[in-house]
């Protein structure tokens, strides 16, 4: 075992170890909303609070078991397919949004930066909660290079160039249009604002989050379809191309049904700052987009591996 594989091994144990906290904390927060001895979280009735976190148990599960995934044996017998989307969904959420979590620990915040979900809770739970999300988000961003690497060990070699250039992909540019739109609403912004009066420096601060992945996702994924500049190393772009285009299909993924149950319940004290229409709109086509870009770095992974299989097969045929 290499200094990669220990990192990634102790990353990943350390992660699942982390996220119980999340797991316990949403438990009970289930089984106590049944029973009526904890509260139900503001703009929600039960079936709406039971059905949010009962979700939320089913991620916190999926992600212990996706960490160990990553460095269990049984896990390289597990479909690659499979391990890499759960493991693209879970970067996206959560190593797109570390510089937001540490912001929020800086001004003494708690919680979960999922926005909609949170209820009154008292400050140890809030600093769990944070912890969990921290320590899975850091988690991810070693242990999954470290799958990757021992399951793909070509998939990052070479550099750009090596691959032939194809014409820039509409998904790159329907991200950087996006994160446009969520940078402009960050810098205070009114274009697609109904409320503005609704707003809080947290959602400004994750809206800076998602918009910065979403326009350095986009760049990603346009510098490896242009193979442009040619001497980059091709995991630069890649792992950047990863995490933005995780963030802009997980979070809008996440919000999707979020901003239809505003919409179509209006809950008397839930009142996002966005026009219903324009935030829906938004978020649905940052998950297109977003899937589209992941498929389009798959496919370069793919190409630039068979490009430097028969570039090195030439080479090695010109020697002999």
């Amino acid at each position: 075992m290499d200094r990669w594989d220990r990192v990634g091994r102790n990353a990943a144990y350390g992660t699942a170890l982390a996220l119980s906290p999340y797991l316990l904390i949403k438990v009970s927060w289930v089984i106590g909303s049944l029973v009526g001895v904890l509260p139900i979280g503001e703009g929600f009735g039960l079936a709406g609070w039971l059905v949010l976190n009962t979700v939320t148990v089913g991620m916190a599960v999926t992600g212990i078991a996706l960490v160990l995934a990553l460095v269990r044996p049984w896990g390289m017998r597990i479909p690659g397919a499979l391990v890499t989307f759960c493991s693209w969904v879970g970067s996206g959420f959560l190593v797109s949004v570390l510089p937001f979590a540490a912001f929020s620990a800086l001004l003494g915040g708690g919680g979960e930066p999922s926005g909609g979900d949170d209820t009154a809770m008292p400050v140890w739970e809030g600093v769990l909660i944070e912890f969990s999300f921290v320590g899975m988000g850091l988690g991810l961003a070693l242990a999954v290079p470290a799958y990757l690497r021992r399951r793909w060990p070509d998939a990052f070699a070479g550099r750009v160039g090596d691959g032939p250039r194809g014409a820039v992909p509409w998904a790159a540019v329907v991200g950087a249009v996006v994160g446009l739109v969520w940078l402009h609403w960050a810098a205070g912004g009114t274009l697609g604002i109904a409320h503005p009066a609704e707003r809080t420096t947290d959602g400004e601060v994750l809206a800076v989050a998602w918009g910065f992945w979403a326009i350095a996702g986009s760049a990603a994924v346009w510098t490896l379809a242009r193979a442009r500049p040619a001497g980059l190393p091709r995991w630069l772009p890649l792992v950047i191309g990863w995490v933005g285009s995780g963030s802009l299909f997980a979070w809008s993924a996440w919000k999707v049904p979020l901003v239809l149950y505003v919409a179509m319940a209006h809950p008397a004290d839930v009142t996002p700052p966005e026009n219903p229409a324009v935030a829906l709109a938004l978020h649905l086509c940052a998950v297109v987009a977003g899937a589209a870009m992941m498929r389009t770095l798959a496919r370069t992974r793919y190409r630039g591996s068979r490009g430097a299989a028969i570039h090195d097969t030439g080479r090695s045929t010109a020697v002999s």
